[in-house]
């Protein structure tokens, strides 16, 4: 599939198969999240990867958006690794984070894996449940898997706004 086709079929799955990603195919992903650019190449990221039973449980006091996938890959970022712009001190760790979910995001679905994004998360109960350290910022949060053979995009996903109203050249 060429690239522009992955990205137009790719959408939120929020309806899971129980059959599990197999270990290949999670390293895999892992590779791939690997390769994502981040500022200065200096790779602030750490992933968490939840897919035992027990795991899967604490997440879903998490957040109600886990949609009982058998996988997720928590995506934060370790707060003194990430590179800062000297103009007004931002930092590259959050976009670098998102670049990373993408990759995972994409690479999953030409590999068959349904993914969604989600947002809404308790970042203090990931932390206590997963015993995430207080240096490394959660992020992204993806619950992934094989999409039910019913699943399908959300009516709005075919919404988008004309390329005209989204880009300006030179200048707004």
């Amino acid at each position: 599939m060429d690239f522009l086709e992955l990205a137009k079929s790719r959408y939120s799955v929020r309806s899971f198969q129980e059959k599990k990603v197999s270990k290949e195919e999670i390293d895999r992903l892992l590779q791939i999240a690997h390769l994502a650019p981040t500022g200065c190449n200096l790779q602030p990221q750490r992933i968490l990867v939840i897919e035992e039973e027990t795991a899967l449980t604490k997440l879903k006091e998490c957040t109600k958006s886990h949609f009982d996938a058998p996988l997720a890959m928590l995506i934060c970022y370790h707060k003194g690794e990430g590179w800062t712009r000297r103009y007004d001190g931002a930092i590259s760790a959050p976009v670098d984070c998102s670049i990373v979910t993408t990759h995972i995001m994409l690479g999953a679905w030409e590999m068959g894996i349904g993914s969604c994004w989600v947002m809404s998360f308790n970042p203090e109960k990931m932390r206590e449940s997963f015993q995430i350290p207080t240096e490394l910022e959660p992020v992204a949060l993806l619950v992934m898997g094989y999409p039910n053979e019913d699943s399908v995009p959300n009516p709005r996903h075919e919404e988008v706004r004309p390329l005209e109203e989204v880009v300006s050249y030179n200048s707004f």
